[in-house]
């Protein structure tokens, strides 16, 4: 599978139902341990695709991770990363990562901001190493969130 080519790209109305059975098998196994359903679970991805703000990885032409990102003031949102169960430690999470941080110096901010939610400490402590530093918490619609940023330049 090294050779396998990797893409990252707009997604594609007919890979609606792969990106959604992505989500649910990446973030099914936080239900336990935060009593609800996270946030990813609960969003639009048909509306995240017709705004024009969901990307996902492909690798041998199957999706195999996604983005989520929304144009704010002063900076760009990764509102969702994640990757396929069967695609983990191929380092698609940091290719995804590079480029959201990639396309946010593309369209002109200096810093890149996410949130998450406080029980995903192995997500935290990703973000954490690749420099992203908590800006704030904040509880939204039952959802106890770390936010966090990065600058780029």
């Amino acid at each position: 599978m090294q050779d396998t080519p990797v893409t990252i790209a707009p997604a594609a109305p007919e890979e609606l139902e792969a990106i959604r059975a992505l989500v649910d098998a990446a973030y099914r196994p936080y239900v336990p341990r935060m009593g609800l359903l996270p946030g990813p679970m609960r969003d639009d991805y048909a509306a995240h695709l017709a705004a024009g703000r969901l990307l996902v990885l492909r690798a041998a032409g199957q999706v195999a991770g996604l983005l989520v990102l929304i144009d704010a003031p002063g900076h760009l949102l990764l509102d969702n990363v994640a990757v396929a169960g069967e695609a983990q430690g191929r380092g698609y999470g940091r290719r995804l990562m590079d480029h959201a941080e990639a396309e946010a110096l593309r369209r002109g901010y200096d810093r890149i901001r996410l949130y998450t939610h406080v029980s995903m400490v192995e997500n935290i402590a990703i973000y954490a190493r690749r420099g992203y530093e908590e800006t704030h918490r904040a509880e939204v619609n039952g959802l106890h969130r770390i936010y966090m940023e990065k600058r780029l330049r």
